[in-house]
């Protein structure tokens, strides 16, 4: 069974210098909740795995206003000014990662895997500093597997075993970075006895989540 906790007991187990692998695109499937208990608890210095960095005022923006963000592998900054300004400062490492490797490379470590062979990036400034490893004559870069200690992700419908449901879009990345974290927390809109949940609806296994907390909506409604 997993644990149910509130965000402020989540956000407490979240070290300073934590590597977080955070799901939602643009704000969309983020663990809104958690991510509101992390800026109150003020946890700092952390390394975020996002796909998108989202706007200031929503998803993974809300850590990077509040200056919590050392580092970043990440997609697509373009919404969020915040972060454009503080790589241009140096206060934010970024490594800039093309979606999909970025994909492969959590969903490698969650499967134990080292990394990904890609030619995704050759020839460009992707492939500066890489190993490059031909394979029956064709090129491709070897991408390193994205470790995280923490997976937080954003669920439709959870059971108390931990088995996930998204709703639509909002399932984005959230069945692999849940796969990829050390310790994965899944902040969830409903909880359900086990059994209530269609089988053939759940796109993320309990035995990947170890804790769940109930969204606000849960709390205030």
């Amino acid at each position: 069974m997993a644990k149910i906790i509130s965000a402020a007991e989540a956000a407490a187990m979240i070290p300073d210098g934590s590597r977080l692998a955070i799901s939602g695109f643009l704000a969309v499937g983020a663990p809104e909740g958690i991510i509101d208990a992390i800026v109150e608890r003020g946890v700092k210095d952390l390394h975020i795995i996002v796909i998108a960095s989202d706007w200031e005022n929503r998803g993974v923006g809300k850590l990077v206003v509040n200056r919590l963000i050392k580092s970043a592998q990440v997609s697509h900054l373009g919404t969020n000014k915040a972060i454009q300004a503080q790589m241009n400062e140096g206060h934010v490492d970024i490594e800039l990662v093309p979606q999909g490797t970025l994909m492969e490379r959590v969903r490698a470590y969650g499967a134990g895997l080292g990394g990904i062979l890609t030619p995704t990036g050759l020839g460009t400034v992707v492939e500066e500093g890489k190993q490059i490893i031909t394979v029956d004559g064709v090129p491709y870069l070897l991408e390193p597997a994205i470790p995280s200690d923490f997976a937080l992700v954003k669920a439709w419908k959870a059971d108390k075993m931990g088995n996930l449901v998204f709703r639509k879009t909002a399932r984005n990345s959230n069945p692999i970075m849940a796969m990829a974290g050390r310790i994965t927390i899944a902040e969830a809109e409903e909880i359900v006895e086990v059994g209530e949940l269609d089988p053939e609806a759940i796109a993320c296994p309990g035995v990947f989540v170890k804790y769940i907390v109930p969204s606000p909506e849960v709390q205030n409604g």
